[in-house]
């Protein structure tokens, strides 16, 4: 029952925000009610994580009911280490952007019902999406997904607005259309083999046979990797976050975008663990693509916001290369990078929305010496910088490291290519943050005044956390753990033996005895 609250709570506040008149100097009232939904949502997540025991691996504080009994559908909620753990980002951050979103330019002032109302459905409808278990729902709650993000790049983006809203929403279209496809091929197979059924449990121990299986996994996989995004797939990213408010890019690409990732574990390698064996390698080498590629773009990128974007590319990359590792250690690094990246991301995000704002430009060539007339910004830029470029001590590192060590056991090429992502990383920071905050200030930048108490608010949650989780990861890696080991043992792969110079010696002596 907590879940479907916890869902339903920002849906609730969307509505309530929608019907209220949209009156000259009703925002701030607007801004208050979105925000005070925002902090219960949170608190409810509390309430649900305090409830949630990290030692079982299994799916908990579930609720099922009948939905549309003519092709067995249910409402079925319940949440496993992942998808609790994702919920809490997800609450955890929506506070955060409305905060932020207070100092916000829209084109109509008197759209910010309506535009904060669309974070709140985002939030709701992603909250649904985590702790769905019966495939239909969890389908109808993706794409549901789609309408407010539209709205919120097309109708409160920058001048390319209309552009970007429409190419985010054809590629991700395309990707729920082929997911459909599957969700009917399941549809036919469980009718076949019985009652049908959407249940995540039912669909587990269906007998797909090899070619339908790698077929409908193909479905799936094509509307997560586009959702991710993974390379080629991921041509819409850039052109969405560099027109959408920074509060919008927090929620699509912290937020949304990890309903791929999460998908790729849950459905994916859930429902069709031959089939997602089977697809690793090319899986792997896309990823690996993906990490070297978004970070090339990056360092040639002059606007702040595309440059983040293809970062996340990048980043992107690592998780689901963590995921198709098929390592304990790799998986539970994939899903902690899911939190973590979100973290970093929103204040990157947020930082630089600020900055922008500000100089009224989003061109790094444009800035220049930030540093001297805004120390407070400057560090804060500096700190969700080096969190992106994955500086142990800050909460990316651990994650990232995990997802390495444990691609190394399994591929040593993949994980050695992969590497160089971070050093890729060091330059595409530390460059953006060179050009932007030291050297002489720059004519134009003097308008770049430092941090508001109330961007200082919205921030600090983040850079806190970032922290805290670089030093202690342990309570989220106790929480994710269990979760992990179940889908591995759904899969039937366990971790390779680890690679020592005493195995390697050995196995080099045999072969030259023989």
């Amino acid at each position: 029952m907590i879940l479907t609250i916890l869902a339903a709570t920002p849906i609730a506040g969307a509505l309530i925000l929608a019907l209220l008149p949209r009156e000259s100097g009703s925002q701030l009232r607007a801004k208050t009610i979105a925000l005070a939904v925002s902090l219960i949502t949170l608190a409810l997540a509390l309430v649900a994580l305090a409830q949630f025991d990290p030692e079982s691996g299994g799916y908990q504080l579930t609720s099922t009911h009948e939905w549309i009994s003519a092709f067995g559908a249910h409402y079925a909620v319940g949440v496993n280490g992942i998808g609790i753990t994702l919920i809490l980002l997800t609450t955890i951050l929506t506070p955060i952007v409305l905060l932020a979103a207070i100092g916000d330019r829209l084109p109509d002032p008197r759209s910010t019902n309506a535009y904060l109302a669309w974070m709140l459905a985002v939030e709701g409808l992603a909250i649904g999406a985590f702790s769905a278990t019966d495939a239909f729902l969890f389908y109808v709650l993706f794409e549901a997904t789609l309408i407010p993000l539209y709205f919120l790049i097309g109708s409160f983006g920058g001048p390319h607005r209309s552009y970007a809203a429409v190419k985010f929403l054809i590629y991700n279209l395309v990707g729920g259309l082929l997911m459909l496809a599957s969700i009917v091929g399941l549809y036919v197979v469980s009718s076949r083999q019985g009652d049908a059924s959407y249940l995540l449990a039912d669909l587990q121990g269906l007998d797909l046979g090899q070619t339908t299986e790698r077929l409908l996994f193909l479905g799936f996989m094509a509307a997560f990797a586009i959702k991710a995004p993974l390379f080629p797939l991921h041509t819409w990213l850039p052109d969405a976050a560099g027109q959408a408010t920074p509060g919008t890019s927090v929620l699509m690409v912290s937020v949304v975008d990890k309903i791929g990732t999460f998908g790729m574990i849950i459905w994916c390698v859930g429902l069709f663990p031959e089939a997602a064996d089977w697809a690793s390698p090319v899986i792997i080498v896309l990823a690996v693509i993906s990490i070297i590629y978004g970070a090339l773009l990056a360092i040639g990128q002059d606007d702040i916001r595309r440059l983040i974007a293809f970062t996340s590319v990048s980043h992107f990359g690592f998780i689901i290369l963590g995921i198709f590792a098929f390592t304990t250690t790799s998986m539970a690094g994939a899903t902690l990078y899911m939190f973590n990246h979100g973290l970093s991301t929103a204040a990157l995000f947020l930082v630089t929305g600020i900055m922008i704002a500000r100089r009224g430009s989003a061109r790094i060539g444009d800035f220049g010496g930030v540093q001297k007339i805004a120390p407070i910004l400057s560090g804060v830029l500096l700190i969700a910088g080096l969190s992106s470029l994955s500086l142990p001590g800050l909460a990316p590192f651990v994650s990232e490291f995990l997802v390495l060590a444990g691609t190394f056991t399994r591929s040593i090429p993949a994980a050695a290519v992969a590497t160089l992502g971070i050093v890729l990383a060091a330059l595409y920071i530390l460059i953006m943050y060179q050009r932007t905050m030291t050297g002489p200030l720059q004519p134009g930048s003097e308008g770049v005044t430092d941090l508001e108490p109330r961007e200082i608010a919205a921030l600090t949650p983040a850079i806190v956390l970032i922290v805290a989780l670089g030093f202690f990861p342990q309570p989220m890696l106790n929480a994710i753990s269990p979760a992990i080991d179940t889908v591995m043992s759904n899969v039937g792969k366990g971790d390779p033996p680890p690679r020592t110079p005493t195995t390697i010696d050995t196995s080099a002596e045999e072969e030259g005895g023989h």
